[in-house]
C-alpha cells in the first residue's frame, strides 16, 4: 500500500472508543462540574494518544470525535436555520406585584389549580437552539428573529462544555435551547491579551458573546472560553418529562450542561423569596445575569396555557431594579486622555454596589458635570450602568454642606500646564500639547500598534517601563534607545531586548502615511492618513499646506484640514518631528502612478460595508488600491460599487437607495480579475 493507510484491527477501533469516552469524561468533569481528576499533562496524552490513532486509520474519525474540537477551515457565510419550534421571548416583570399577578393569570387560566414553579438564574448570554441527530451533535443556529436563526454549528463545537455526543440513554433525536455566555474571568485575560496588543478592549461579555458566535473562523472562537447552560427540551423532540424538574434531570443525565442554581417552588411566595435572594448573592456567580425566570414547572398545564404571538404564557423573567447607592462625593480629578480630552472624574467614599466596592466614577465631561451640578462635598446617588460601569445619577440638594461651590472648568492642562481648548463642534475639552505627559504613555501605545508603526513587542507594560524611567517620553525618544537600556528593563532578557531594540529600528521604514496616522492627529485615521500622504508625498509638503490645501485633497473636509494644521502648528510638535526626522524615520510616501502592473479597477470607488470571508477591511482596502481603484468609507452619488460581507449595515442601505451597484466577494474579485 503506497498510502500507508491500513485498515484498523478491532483492538485499534476498541481503543479509540475508550479513549473518547475517557476523554468526554474528563471534559465533562472539567468544564462542566469542576472537579478535574486528571492532571492536563495526563489530559493531553490521551488526546494525543487518540489523534495518532485517528490520523492512522482515518476512517475511524467520526464527527463526534473530541479531536474534532481542534481546527477547523474558515466558513465564507452563515447559513439560515428555520427553528422548528420559535424561540419566543420572554416578558419582564420588575417587582413583586408584578409576580403576582403573573401568579394570578395562571390561576384563572387553569381554572383555579394551584401552579408550582421552577426558578433560574437568567444568565445575560446568547440564546442558542442545539439539534442531536443520531446522538450527535448536527445543528447548533442562534435565536436570530425567533423564527429564523444563523447556523453556528462549526463555532458551538468548540465550546468545551457543549457535549458532541449525547449518553446512550438519551432519545436519538433531541432538540435544546440554552444560553451561551462568558465568564467575567475570561473577559478580563481577553482584554489584558487585548491590551498588550494595542488592541481595544471588549466593553461586556455579552457583546462579546455574541461578536465570538458570529467569527468566520472557528479556531478563533476556540482561543475564547465561552460557556453554556441548557434549560429546556423543544416540545416534541421525542423525551417528554412530565415536569421541568424532570426536564433538568434529564438533561444533566443524558450529558448537557444545567445551571445548578435553580429552585423548586411550590407557590410564588416562595418565587419572591428566591428572587430576593439571588438579587445580592448573584454578584458571587462569576458570570452576568440581569435577574430570574419563572417557569411553570408541570409541563401538561403549560399546554394548557399556551403562548401569545410574542411569548409563552407559563414563562417569566423578573428583572432586578439597578442598585442604587448613596456616598459622600469627596474629590473632582481631572484626566487627561491619548486625544488630550480633559475628562472630569468623581473620587467618592468607598460604597458596596452591585457586589464590589465602588470608589470613582466617570463624570464624562464638563458640561455633564455642569448640567448635574455636582460639587466637592455633595452627598450622590450613584449605580452602575448594566451592572458594571459606575455612574453618578445625581447630587442630594437636602445634603449639601453649605460650602460647596460649582466646580471650576480648567483653563490649562492639569498635567503640563500646556493650552486647552473646546472642540468646536463638541463638549470636550482638550489639550494640544503632543508632548504632555498624561498623554504619552497612550500615545506611544498607539504609535506601536499595528496600523500604526507596527513595533512588535512593545507594549503597555513595556511603555510604562520606559515612561516610568524616564527614557522615553514622546515617540521620538523610542529611536534613541539602546539595547542595554531595554535589557535592564524588568522581565526583558538581553534576547528580547534585541529584538524590541530591531522592531523599533524597522519601523523607520514605514512610509509617511503610517507615521501619520501613527502621530494620533486628532480626526485623522489611517485611511484619512493615506489619502492626505499621497497628495502631499513628504512631510515637508504636508507641514507646509495650508487648510485650504489640506482640503483640497479628497474626503478630507474643514474640521480634519484645521485639526492638521493645528497639531503642525504647535512647535512641541515641529520639534519631535524633527527628531524622528534626525532619527531616520522615512518621512515619504510612494506615489500610486509609480506602482506597476494592470489597473483594472482604475478610475472607479469603492465602499467596503460588513465582514468579508477573505479579507480584512484593510487588507480589501489595499487590494483596491493596488488595482487602481479608491477607496471610500461613505457612500455618495460619486460611488461606483459597494462591496457588502456579512453583517453589512447603513452603508448598503443607503447603496440600494442611490442606485449603487452592490458586489459580493466573489463578484468583486470577477471584477478585479477583469484585464488581468
Amino acid at each position: 500500500m503506497t498510502s500507508g493507510v491500513h485498515k484498523a484491527p478491532a483492538a485499534v477501533a476498541r481503543r479509540v472508543e475508550a479513549l473518547r469516552a475517557e476523554i468526554v469524561r474528563h471534559d465533562r468533569l472539567y468544564y462542566v462540574e469542576a472537579k478535574p481528576e486528571i492532571t492536563d499533562l495526563e489530559y493531553d496524552a490521551l488526546m494525543r494518544e487518540l489523534q495518532e490513532l485517528e490520523a492512522r486509520y482515518p476512517e475511524l474519525v467520526t464527527p463526534d470525535s473530541p479531536t474534532q474540537r481542534v481546527g477547523g477551515e474558515p466558513l465564507k457565510e452563515f447559513a439560515t436555520v428555520v427553528h422548528r419550534v420559535p424561540m419566543l421571548s420572554i416578558e419582564n416583570t420588575y417587582n413583586e406585584a408584578e409576580l403576582r399577578e403573573f401568579d394570578a393569570r395562571i390561576r384563572r387560566a387553569l381554572e383555579g389549580e394551584s401552579p408550582q414553579y421552577v426558578v433560574e438564574l437568567k444568565i445575560d448570554g446568547v440564546a442558542i437552539s442545539l439539534r442531536y441527530e443520531n446522538r450527535v451533535l448536527a445543528c447548533a443556529a442562534t435565536r436570530g428573529d425567533g423564527v429564523r436563526g444563523d447556523d453556528v454549528t462549526q463555532n458551538v463545537r468548540k465550546i468545551r462544555s457543549v457535549p458532541l455526543r449525547l449518553a446512550a440513554d438519551a432519545p436519538e433525536t433531541l432538540e435544546v435551547r440554552g444560553e451561551v455566555f462568558m465568564r467575567n474571568a475570561e473577559l478580563e485575560r481577553l482584554n489584558r491579551l487585548r491590551e498588550a496588543a494595542g488592541e481595544e478592549p471588549f466593553r461586556n461579555p455579552r457583546n462579546t458573546t455574541a461578536g465570538t458566535l458570529k467569527l468566520l473562523d472557528p479556531c478563533l472562537v476556540a482561543q475564547r472560553r465561552l460557556e453554556i447552560f441548557v434549560y429546556e427540551i423543544t416540545p416534541g423532540s421525542g423525551a417528554e418529562p412530565a415536569t421541568h424538574r424532570e426536564v433538568l434531570q434529564c438533561l444533566a443525565k443524558w450529558g448537557l450542561p444545567v445551571n445548578p442554581n435553580h429552585s423548586f417552588c411550590a407557590d410564588i411566595e416562595e418565587v419572591i423569596g428566591v428572587c430576593d435572594m439571588w438579587r445580592e448573592k448573584r454578584h458571587g456567580l462569576g458570570y452576568e445575569t440581569d435577574g430570574m425566570v419563572i417557569k411553570v414547572d408541570s409541563l401538561a398545564q403549560r399546554r394548557r396555557l399556551g403562548a401569545t404571538s410574542k411569548s409563552p404564557r407559563w414563562i417569566i423573567a423578573y428583572k432586578f431594579p439597578a442598585e442604587i447607592a448613596r456616598t459622600r462625593l469627596l474629590d473632582i480629578k481631572v484626566q487627561v486622555g491619548k486625544s488630550g480630552a480633559l475628562t472630569p472624574v468623581a473620587e467618592m467614599a468607598p460604597v458596596k454596589l452591585a457586589g464590589s466596592v465602588v470608589k470613582r466614577a466617570t463624570l464624562h465631561n464638563f458640561e455633564e458635570l455642569a448640567k448635574k451640578d455636582l460639587r466637592i462635598g455633595d452627598m450622590v446617588e450613584i449605580q452602575k450602568a448594566g451592572e458594571i460601569i459606575p455612574q453618578v445619577l445625581r447630587a442630594i440638594p437636602e445634603q449639601r454642606p453649605a460650602d460647596t461651590v460649582p466646580f471650576a472648568v480648567p483653563t490649562a492642562c492639569p498635567a503640563c500646564g500646556g493650552q486647552v481648548v473646546k472642540d468646536a463642534d463638541g463638549v470636550f475639552i482638550r489639550c494640544l500639547n503632543m508632548g504632555c505627559p498624561a498623554q504619552g504613555r497612550e500615545r506611544l501605545e498607539h504609535f506601536a500598534g499595528r496600523k500604526a508603526m507596527d513595533i512588535a513587542g512593545l507594549g503597555p507594560a513595556i511603555i510604562g517601563q520606559l515612561v516610568n524611567k524616564g527614557l522615553v517620553r514622546d515617540p521620538a525618544d523610542l529611536y534613541a534607545l539602546t539595547q542595554e537600556q531595554v535589557a535592564a528593563l524588568d522581565r526583558m532578557a538581553e534576547k528580547s531586548a534585541a529584538n524590541l531594540v530591531a522592531a523599533i529600528e524597522a519601523s523607520k521604514q514605514r512610509p509617511l502615511s503610517r507615521l501619520l496616522f501613527a502621530l494620533g492627529i486628532r480626526h485623522v485615521g489611517s485611511h484619512t492618513a493615506e489619502l492626505i500622504a499621497m497628495r502631499f508625498g513628504t512631510m515637508d509638503a504636508l507641514m507646509a499646506a495650508s487648510e485650504e490645501e489640506l482640503q483640497q485633497v479628497e474626503e478630507v473636509g474643514g474640521i480634519v484640514a484645521a485639526s492638521v494644521k493645528s497639531f503642525f502648528e504647535n512647535p512641541r510638535n515641529r520639534e519631535m518631528i524633527a527628531r524622528l526626522r534626525a532619527a531616520g524615520v522615512c518621512m515619504t510616501e510612494s506615489r500610486p502612478d509609480a506602482d506597476t502592473g494592470p489597473k483594472p479597477l482604475a478610475g472607479r470607488t469603492f465602499v467596503v460595508t460588513g465582514t468579508l470571508a477573505r479579507y480584512s477591511r484593510d487588507e480589501i482596502h489595499d487590494r483596491i488600491r493596488q488595482l487602481g481603484g479608491r477607496a471610500a468609507t461613505s457612500v455618495s452619488k460619486k460611488t461606483d460599487y459597494v462591496i457588502a460581507g456579512e453583517n453589512a449595515g447603513s452603508k448598503l442601505d443607503k447603496a440600494r437607495a442611490l442606485g449603487v451597484t452592490v458586489l459580493t466577494e466573489d463578484e468583486f474579485e470577477a471584477l478585479a480579475g477583469a484585464g488581468l
